[in-house]
């Protein structure tokens, strides 16, 4: 912990600091320095922590609700007013800030190296800060991101200087007045706050005025050249640092000189005190970007040396290799500014083989932005020779008329006709599978944008190899299905899975099928075995989750007469097919006049699926009514097995595991006058409906552990309404995920390790999940 006082933030000197959206890459970065400072800092996210959390794990900030002793609020930018912790905050009367405030706020007293402008400030500030490390020079920094090694994103110095990346995007900029800018270019960007090019010359102008020492610019960014004109004109004087253009002047200038697979050589010159520097990095553009941090250096007062940067690490996300797979290499690339991706594809272009392709999945950042550059989108993009769409992440704003993802993929078939584009309106599962089926040996792919986006190249990148059988394969099987069909059943390829479950959420199925009866059945599970793919079945789709990617096998409903039969036996048992809804089953037995099935009225399930799960409510559990079930296992044989023989448990019927029932008999049911019996069911739905959420959701999440509630437990570790992009704890029972609106299976699966590790931390049980992962397996992502 930093031995120096803290510093005083609106006057005073708070000890709790609580941010939300403690994931992003400058929330999370000012989160560590302030606890390193010696604050004690907790915070939220609504979205997942993912390679933030070990950082903030490490610098000791608690993750979790805002605290009852929280002093101050910081927060993203992106986080509107109207946010749930905002709006206690307010009422609590805490104070907040947001990021670029504090962040100014608290290195007010420092000697302050702000880097700043629209393309490669993270890439700049990192390189001078591993310079500075590399030297010995104990400075400060503050990254807007994450080094690709075990350099913190943000620490404390033993020396005044600060490094910290700066940025102009919200207007926060205007509370800095370092003792160096350093800006990397100037772009047009965030039309949602700067309405004219010349609104970001105002603020930048201002902020060279406030600079107490020098500026480092550009004098190939005509932007910056105009700015710096205009303030030259009035007296200031610059130092500047030339781009790599061979003639340019300046008061330090360079050039590539070479570049191998092991990086750049930069030729130096002007103020530079050695010749040459080696840079770990690839393409001019990064050699601009060591330009301005060698020079920064050497303003700082470090004595440069030829190697300062030959280890640089580099920064995740920008041209990061995720990996290959099939000989298919995938990159990673946080551009999302016309200018960016124009560089970021140059670049790229002069590393894909002869005999490959450059494919791009783009996925646009923020409406305004989309809606004023969508034609030069369409330009940067159409250097690609494949582009694929996925939906603009807003990042908090609404949309706006124009700036969609369906506006760059109009401008794309009009300026680049015969470019191949795939673009599948709200299906982003759908276009990544897509692309897997077309990409050959030799492709390099991009996954290029802000957003989300950064969650989907590696999982994207291990469906090449996991997924048993290619489009073609997938394909060749489904027609065989449907020739076993014949006029009977249904088979389709990449059927949408999410509309058919009680959440919503989740991809498609390669081979989704409809068997018209257990003949077809079992012809579906001999074709599955003997090509190596899984069979699944579903049923209403409640008490599962469907995997965003959607599920490598074939899945089957058992839809139609056949599967939803209902008869009464003699002794008033029945027998009921194992589609049959229980919703229907119960209203079926009330007509009848048969009661002791009402139970099983508010389960959003089907008889096959209540037999799987041991479904139950209101004290009831399907196999108190069962007398005997017809099971089919994976070679199509069908037993018939008595109540006695089945092995049953909380959630759970082993003989069920790896079979599946096609019918049940039913213990007979108690005559009853017809109307008593619905009346019955009437007070166990509005029961149900009182005490769970209406919202989307899969039923309960986790099992309830021994002697204990699982929904008690979350409630009591203060987590209801705990949110992940559109899924959240429910307000009305703790141990439901609801979904409420746009919600993505990966936003369910990460509020479900959120909710995990909260309440294993406090109260110190494990929950386990009681839904199930539909195709995968729970360890794979808990």
């Amino acid at each position: 912990m930093n031995s120096e006082p803290r510093p005083r933030i609106h006057g005073a000197e708070p000890l709790h600091l609580h941010g939300i959206g403690i994931a992003g890459m400058g929330m999370g970065p000012l989160a560590v320095y302030l606890a390193r400072l010696g604050f004690s800092v907790s915070g939220e996210d609504d979205g997942p922590v993912g390679p933030m959390a070990p950082w903030l794990e490490r610098a000791g900030v608690r993750l979790g609700p805002m605290p009852a002793n929280a002093e101050l609020v910081f927060h993203s930018s992106a986080i509107g007013g109207d946010h749930r912790t905002l709006r206690r905050a307010l009422e609590a009367g805490i104070p907040k800030i947001r990021r670029g405030e504090l962040l100014a706020e608290v290195l007010r007293d420092c000697r302050v190296v702000a880097v700043c402008g629209s393309h490669g400030k993270t890439t700049t500030t990192a390189m001078l800060v591993s310079a500075l490390r590399r030297a010995g020079i104990p400075a400060g920094h503050v990254l807007g991101g994450l080094f690709r090694d075990d350099t913190p994103p943000a620490q404390v110095g033993s020396n005044r200087w600060v490094v910290a990346e700066v940025d102009e995007s919200d207007g926060t900029i205007d509370a800095f007045s370092p003792e160096i800018t350093v800006v990397v270019n100037l772009d047009w960007d965030h039309p949602d706050h700067y309405q004219e090019p010349t609104d970001l010359d105002t603020t930048f102008a201002a902020l060279f005025a406030r600079t107490e020492r020098c500026v480092l610019v550009s004098d190939s960014c005509p932007q910056s050249a105009r700015i710096v004109a205009a303030r030259v004109s009035s007296g200031s004087t610059f130092a500047a640092f030339a781009n790599l253009s061979v003639g340019r002047t300046g008061d330090f200038t360079g050039s590539v000189a070479e570049e191998d697979a092991l990086g750049l050589t930069l030729s130096l010159g002007g103020r530079f005190t050695i010749p040459e520097a080696r840079v770990r990095a690839h393409g001019e553009f990064n050699g601009s970007n060591a330009l301005a941090a060698l020079a920064a250096f050497q303003l700082m007062g470090g004595v440069p040396s030829p190697d300062l940067l030959a280890d640089f690490p580099g920064v995740r996300r920008r041209q990061s290799l995720v990996g290959e797979s099939h000989e298919v290499s995938v990159i990673e690339d946080y551009a999302h500014h016309p200018a960016e991706i124009r560089s970021l594809l140059g670049s790229l272009r002069k590393a894909v083989s002869p005999a490959g392709r450059l494919m791009v999945v783009f996925q646009p950042h923020r409406f305004s932005r989309t809606a004023q550059f969508k034609a030069e989108f369409a330009a940067a993009l159409a250097a690609a020779d494949d582009v694929n769409l996925l939906e603009v992440y807003g990042a908090g704003e609404s949309p706006v008329a124009g700036g969609t993802s369906a506006d760059i993929y109009a401008e794309l078939r009009n300026a680049a006709p015969r470019l191949p584009v795939r673009y599948m309106p709200g299906a982003d599962s759908g276009t990544l599978r897509a692309l897997a089926a077309e990409v050959r040996p030799g492709d390099m792919v991009a996954f290029v944008g802000a957003g989300d986006i950064e969650g989907m190249a590696k999982p994207w990148l291990e469906s090449l190899g996991s997924s048993p059988l290619r489009a073609e394969a997938w394909d060749a099987l489904a027609e065989e299905l449907r020739d076993v069909f014949g006029a009977a059943g249904k088979v389709s390829r990449e059927e949408a899975l999410a509309g058919r479950t009680t959440l919503r959420v989740g991809g498609a199925a390669r081979i989704y099928a409809e068997p018209a009866d257990p003949v077809a059945l079992g012809a579906v599970f001999r074709l599955g075995n003997s090509r190596g793919v899984p069979v699944l079945l579903l049923g209403r789709g409640s008490n599962l989750i469907v995997p965003d990617e959607g599920v490598d096998g074939i899945v089957v409903a058992l839809s139609g007469a056949a599967w939803s039969g209902f008869a009464i036996e003699p002794d008033n048992g029945l027998r009921v097919g194992a589609g049959l809804r229980l919703k229907n089953l119960c209203g079926l037995a009330a007509r009848e006049g048969l009661t002791g099935f009402e139970f099983l009225e508010g389960i959003p399930g089907t008889v096959g699926g209540a037999l799987r799960m041991n479904a139950g409510a209101m004290g009831g559990w399907m196999y108190d009514v069962v007398r005997e079930v017809s099971v089919m296992d994976r070679s199509g044989e069908i037993k018939v097995l008595p109540r006695e023989a089945l092995q049953v448990s909380y959630r759970h019927c082993a003989e069920l595991e790896d079979a599946v029932a096609i019918e049940a008999v039913l213990r007979p049911g108690v005559a009853a006058e017809a109307g008593a019996v619905s009346r019955q069911m009437d007070v166990y739905r509005r029961t149900r409906q009182e005490a769970q959420p209406r919202e989307p959701s899969a039923g309960c999440i986790f099992r309830n552990p021994p002697g204990n509630s699982a929904g008690r437990l979350i409630d009591e570790s203060g987590l209801k309404g705990l949110r992940v992009g559109g899924a959240e704890v429910s307000t009305v029972h703790a141990n439901f995920i609801v979904n409420r609106g746009g919600a993505t299976s990966r936003d369910v699966l990460e509020l479900v390790r959120q909710v995990r590790s909260r309440v294993r931390d406090a109260t110190g049980v494990s929950l386990e999940p009681e839904v199930l992962l539909y195709g995968k397996d729970w360890r794979e992502v808990l």
